[in-house]
């Protein structure tokens, strides 16, 4: 004869206390109060459990038991899913910010350990005029220990990732002892990269701050000044702002990297290591340096700059400005206008005035883009780190 397994309906109201974790009843318990049914009811129904409608035996309370721990393990597995999808989707936004962290205190360290040999190196006389010669010249091997230590890599940026801020005031004068041509071609771009996107971003925020204030029906005196000081640099006459919008653009990386690497011999050209010329721009000053083989009737020398950076930014104003590149800022305005990126390929197509070989200095300047897949960096931005996060040696 089968046993009745029904339970009684208080226990029933017992079990279901213990299933939803009643606190309440606990305390209860523990103080072997003895509750009515009333009471255990009035307290399940508090705490928004449903009283049974019918007689519960064992194996239905043990149905109810193993459903809430499906739909708990469910809700568990649900919230698991969401997380691990939401740190998929915030891991380049953790690997930047990383990245930034970590560069940002190395490059601390190598600004106080620069510092100190600056201090060092300079001379007692505090009334000395400042002269190029502050601005040091930091060896290769070091210089490659630097780019290693800051996780300052091609391949990576070519893949994406950010430009990090190292922006060197000379080349290495011992560049030449690279055995590799293509280490040294690296090193080189990893030089001059930097300061190309900095001198950039200077223009897109001008560009930027231009739009603003025409497309405002009035501008304040403050933006009028800005304006004449704007039309002052890139030598427009008459306010003409139509030709504004046209000259102040950038430079595509690619096409900078390689007339740089062209006119310098990849940072290896006299005129670079002394005078931090890397675009071969001629002068008829005294502030140059006389080129050793020039054409009887010339007296041009090549404009030397107190550190790389200033021989970056005049070679851009000098391609926004002179009548010879006319037809560089035509076709990059067009580009402009049609929504196109601003590949240097295009682009090159243009400076045929640069030299005096003309078209063969393109086709030269477009072996060099290809050969060294220079396009890859047009799309590269800085890291995004202000000044103080930077590395300037």
């Amino acid at each position: 004869m089968k046993k009745n397994l029904k339970l009684p309906y208080r226990d029933q109201l017992i079990e279901l206390g213990k299933l939803y974790k009643i606190e309440e009843l606990k305390i209860y318990a523990k103080s072997k109060k003895d509750l009515t049914i009333s009471q255990i009811e009035l307290i399940l129904l508090k705490n928004k459990v449903r009283l049974p409608a019918q007689s519960y035996n064992k194996k239905k309370i043990s149905e109810i038991e193993l459903k809430e721990q499906v739909i708990t393990n469910i809700l568990i597995t649900l919230f698991l899913i969401t997380f691990v999808v939401s740190l998929m989707s915030v891991r380049p936004y953790i690997k930047t910010v990383t990245s930034e962290i970590k560069f940002t205190h190395v490059a601390k360290e190598y600004k106080s350990s620069f510092k100190n040999k600056k201090i060092a190196k300079k001379p007692n006389n505090l009334n000395k005029k400042s002269t190029d010669e502050e601005y040091v010249s930091i060896p290769t091997q070091e210089t490659l220990d630097i780019f290693e230590n800051l996780k300052y890599d091609l391949k990576t940026i070519r893949l994406g990732q950010a430009v990090k801020p190292v922006y060197l005031s000379r080349l290495p004068k011992d560049l030449n002892k690279i055995k590799s041509t293509q280490k040294k071609k690296d090193t080189f771009i990893k030089i001059v990269m930097p300061l190309i996107l900095d001198e950039n971003n200077k223009i897109l925020e001008d560009r930027k701050k231009l739009f603003k204030i025409l497309n405002k029906p009035s501008n304040t005196r403050g933006e009028k000044v800005w304006l004449k000081r704007r039309f002052n640099d890139y030598k427009i006459k008459n306010e003409d702002i139509a030709e504004l919008k046209i000259r102040m653009d950038i430079v595509p990386t690619s096409v900078a990297i390689a007339q740089a690497a062209k006119e310098s011999g990849w940072g290896t050209s006299r005129f670079a290591l002394d005078g931090n010329a890397m675009f071969g721009q001629w002068t008829w000053g005294k502030d140059g340096i006389e080129p050793s083989q020039k054409e009887k009737n010339t007296s041009h020398k090549i404009l030397k700059f107190p550190m790389l950076r200033s021989s970056v930014n005049a070679y851009i104003k000098n391609l926004n400005t002179h009548r010879g590149y006319s037809e560089f800022r035509k076709k990059r305005s067009e580009l402009r206008q049609n929504n196109k990126n601003l590949s240097g390929l295009d682009l090159v197509e243009y400076l045929y005035n640069y030299a005096a070989t003309g078209k063969e200095y393109v086709v030269i300047l477009k072996k060099i883009i290809r050969q060294n897949q220079l396009t890859d960096f047009d799309s590269s931005v800085l890291m995004n780190s202000n000044r103080s996060r930077s590395l300037s040696l």
